[in-house]
């Protein structure tokens, strides 16, 4: 049989692979290459720069630039939607009849396109977008960013119907498993956690001196959260809390530089953000919207100590056993105390070994993809 073909769609460049759901497609991009997958990239250039380390594992990569202006904002297809729907992009897609992954609703917009007719059409799921935008419009203070939000947020309610053509839809938790099936029956979902960096467990046994929360600050749920951890959570009691992440807006810089156990680490290298959440004594996660699965949960749990959550963090996924959960104020200062007067143990670092590999191992995931390729390419040998 000859080498399996893959069209990637991917909602931004992914590269480096330092937040969210673009972990999730280099690190797929990555494993899939690994299998043999013979990769054509297609991603959209606007904040990020062209990067030949795509190179290493694609054999073809195609750069776009996003449409903007007033007209794709008064399209009645969602912004994120419409501003990706390039035409050199379709064009390339329908020259030939390998399978396409569409990386989120973002990528979708030619998913009902005639010219793709036929096609294996691979739904991968981040967030069931519209709950996305809806908690933003509710976390975002800025009257205009607030109205666009919640403009997306009824643009890709309406706009999700396009899924109806996805021959196959992968989601990342339990719960937008379930979601999908129930607003599509019929149509086959499958549970496909993220991919990401991790191969092993690399968690330290021992005690660190401070807490950490890591995440995108410039993302409304994230300084949301920040904001709830520094103003109800943090008092001048508790050890030290290290906010680390890309992009802090200036109101995050200003609060931490007069709180004297909170430290500010803004736009960490790679390295630099392993390094904090492995010395870190407790990982502190907590989020005030339980859409898709935070992949920074699982980056602590592979490489942290103690991770503490509420349980909205923990939304969709089988890790319960793995972090202690709090969800009030009060219960987080007492967590926060109690767990650092305990020592991170070895048998803690087996028994998260165990969990993760059951469910979260990349080469699993990899293998459910390659096998739903194999099975189309002999479908359509035989035919």
């Amino acid at each position: 049989m000859p080498p399996l073909r893959l069209h990637i769609v991917s909602f931004d460049i992914p590269w480096p692979p330092n937040y969210g759901g673009i972990i999730d497609v280099f690190y797929k991009i990555r494993a899939l290459h690994g299998a043999g997958v013979q990769i054509y990239l297609h991603c959209f250039e606007y904040q990020r720069q062209q990067s030949s380390e795509l190179e290493r594992y694609c054999t073809r990569v195609f750069y776009y630039r996003r449409l903007t202006g007033w007209r794709v904002h008064l399209s009645i297809l969602p912004y994120i939607v419409k501003s990706r729907m390039v035409p050199e992009l379709l064009n390339i897609l329908a020259s030939d009849d390998a399978p396409i992954l569409f990386e989120g609703l973002h990528t979708c917009g030619f998913m009902d396109e005639p010219r793709l007719t036929g096609r294996l059409k691979i739904y991968r799921e981040s967030n069931i977008e519209h709950h996305y935008y809806s908690h933003l419009c509710r976390s975002e203070r800025h009257p205009g960013r607030k109205v666009f939000f919640l403009l997306e947020s009824l643009k890709l309610f309406r706009f999700q119907r396009i899924l109806r053509h996805a021959s196959l839809m992968l989601a990342v938790s339990q719960t937008d498993c379930d979601y999908l099936s129930g607003r599509f029956p019929g149509q086959k979902v499958l549970l496909m956690p993220s991919f990401h960096k991790d191969q092993q467990v690399g968690s330290i046994p021992g005690r660190g001196d401070y807490a950490l929360y890591h995440g995108k600050l410039s993302v409304a749920e994230n300084y949301q959260a920040v904001r709830y951890l520094i103003n109800k959570v943090w008092n001048e009691t508790m050890p030290t809390l290290v906010i680390a992440g890309m992009d802090p807006p200036g109101w995050l810089i200003r609060l931490t530089g007069s709180k004297p156990n909170i430290q500010l680490v803004a736009n960490p290298s790679e390295e630099e953000m392993t390094r904090l959440i492995r010395e870190a004594h407790v990982n502190i996660l907590v989020t005030m919207q339980a859409t898709g699965l935070k992949l920074k949960l699982l980056n602590a749990l592979y490489t942290g100590r103690f991770c503490l959550v509420n349980s909205r963090m923990l939304a969709g996924t089988s890790l319960r056993e793995l972090c202690e959960v709090a969800e009030t104020p009060d219960r987080l200062r007492q967590e926060v105390q109690r767990l650092f007067s305990m020592e991170f143990t070895a048998e803690r670092v087996t028994e998260r070994a165990r969990v993760l590999g059951e469910l979260y191992a990349n080469n699993k995931n990899c293998n459910l993809l390659t096998d739903i390729l194999t099975l189309h390419e002999s479908r359509n040998g035989s035919t």
